[in-house]
């Protein structure tokens, strides 16, 4: 949402990032590759049931996540292959964040009276919101259906990579007033991820070039 919703502060923010850390002699890809290191290292602080020290690091992978594309603007070296690596670490950082979280174990949420198992919430949110909301506009973009650069850009998602990294690094930071915080997290992360993908279908179909 705020991306495609705020696209000229997000690109702002992204140049100001790229300007600072372009100084530093690192390449965009290598920017990018180095942001599995910290969530790695997050990882393992999970299964040894360091929430908080998980929480600062998967916070310093998302930011030089932020720094890759800030540095291949400044510097002149956006590529097919830096979008391509970028969005293969983002899945694989999310996938590394709740399979952690799944791991070190979170209260069940209930429902309706029902108690709903707490990693049915993650596995959801990794399919729908790692998995689905990237596939829905990928797949378009692929067979073709969307080709105008402008409509792909617009394309709507209450729910992008960042509101859900910041939704879930909320519930990271509130686990020590109540660790059921995280499991509502996740829980509506999950249901927002579902209906970004229905919203992104639905503007494909609206959208179609044929």
């Amino acid at each position: 949402m705020l991306k495609s919703s705020f696209s000229e502060f997000c690109n702002s923010v992204s140049i100001r990032l790229g300007m600072i850390f372009s100084r530093i002699p690192i390449s965009a890809n290598a920017w990018t590759l180095l942001s599995l290191v910290p969530a790695v290292i997050g990882f393992a602080f999970l299964v040894q049931k360091q929430m908080q020290g998980a929480l600062v690091l998967f916070a310093a992978s998302a930011l030089m996540d932020a720094i890759d594309g800030g540095v291949a603007r400044v510097t002149g070296t956006v590529s097919n292959l830096g979008a391509y690596l970028d969005g293969m670490m983002d899945r694989v950082v999310e996938g590394l964040l709740l399979i952690g979280i799944m791991l070190y174990g979170i209260p069940d949420l209930i429902v309706g009276g029902y108690g709903t198992p707490a990693f049915l919430w993650i596995a959801l949110l990794l399919f729908f919101g790692s998995a689905m909301v990237s596939y829905s506009r990928a797949y378009a973009v692929y067979r073709r259906v969307l080709k105008d650069d402008k409509k792909i850009s617009r394309m709507p998602a209450i729910l992008e990579r960042a509101e859900r990294l910041t939704l879930i690094f909320a519930g990271m930071l509130l686990y020590g007033v109540d660790p059921v915080y995280l499991t509502y997290a996740i829980a509506l992360a999950a249901l927002l991820s579902v209906v970004t993908v229905a919203q992104r279908v639905l503007y494909t179909m609206g959208k179609a070039e044929y």
